[in-house]
């Protein structure tokens, strides 16, 4: 009896996570098949197989890729240098904020510590007016563009990306010895150097996991882009670009669909390669945490 309530119990959680699957997998699954079909096939049926083939999915890319208003190199560059960049800092900023606040017990500490933590659950709608006018303010203050570039974006991506770093860092942190730390102190180590040679290199699978979902984020982010790049400016990233082959009357269906494709595809690989990171991360975040 034990047995069979067990098998039950086992094929019902397979059945769940089958169909969370399907639920998740669906939208991708509907880009995929469409990239490979005509727009006019796509308007028919975007569901069905018909229409669909090898052959018209690579012409689509090719369209997509050779493009002169969709500029995918230049796009994609864009895309590739903001995400670098931006994780780069984040990692780097975010591992030291992460450490002082772990280390110094103050009460100022713990104010940051909470101040980063309510930024969490502060929605970006509620933030993104203020924020584009604060950029123009403090770009014109400066004399550097803060809106429709690199630099700009890249900031407000460590804004936003950096309270989550700093609340999974921390967690981390708390489970690192603080011999560690006394013990390179008497050996003449000053607080960079003890950072840098013996907390940083320990925060190496949790700063992988970080890093990788703070990328999916930003390549894949729409919002925040449009806003503080526009449509019409140099700089694009990938899924901005996009808008290109959306007009007012007519929507190239089979060409934005390959653009997402594109778009998706350096993620899933990401994804795939560094799957096995982000799980060891995640579960010793937690447990030191």
């Amino acid at each position: 009896m034990h047995t069979k309530e067990k098998t039950s119990s086992v094929v019902i959680r397979l059945i769940i996570a089958i169909i969370i699957a399907i639920y998740v997998l669906f939208p991708f699954f509907l880009v995929v098949i469409n990239s490979c079909k005509p727009t006019e096939e796509i308007t028919k049926n975007p569901i069905g197989f018909n229409g669909a083939s090898i052959p018209q999915l690579t012409q689509n890319l090719g369209d997509v890729i050779n493009n002169t208003h969709f500029l995918f190199w230049s796009a994609f560059g864009f895309s590739a240098l903001i995400t670098v960049v931006s994780l780069v800092l984040l990692a780097l900023f975010g591992s030291m904020a992460a450490w002082i606040i772990c280390r110094n017990k103050t009460k100022w500490s713990l104010v940051i510590y909470f101040t980063f933590i309510a930024s969490m659950i502060i929605p970006f709608q509620v933030v993104m007016l203020p924020l584009i006018s604060t950029f123009r303010d403090v770009g014109k203050f400066i004399g550097i563009p803060m809106l429709q570039s690199v630099p700009g974006i890249v900031f407000a991506y460590l804004g936003f990306g950096g309270a989550m770093t700093v609340f999974i860092l921390n967690g981390f942190i708390k489970g690192v010895p603080f011999d560690l730390e006394e013990a390179a102190s008497i050996d003449g180590c000053t607080p960079e150097q003890t950072f840098f040679q013996i907390i940083f290199p320990l925060l190496t699978p949790v700063i992988t996991t970080v890093t990788i979902l703070n990328g999916m984020w930003i390549w894949n982010d729409y919002l925040l882009p449009s806003m503080m790049l526009g449509q019409n400016g140099a700089v694009k990233t990938l899924p901005v670009a996009v808008q290109a082959f959306v007009g007012s009357y007519v929507k190239q269906w089979n060409m934005i669909l390959a653009a997402a494709l594109l778009a998706i595809i350096p993620m899933i690989i990401l994804f795939l390669i560094a799957q096995k990171q982000i799980m060891e991360g995640m579960i010793e975040g937690a447990v030191k945490g």
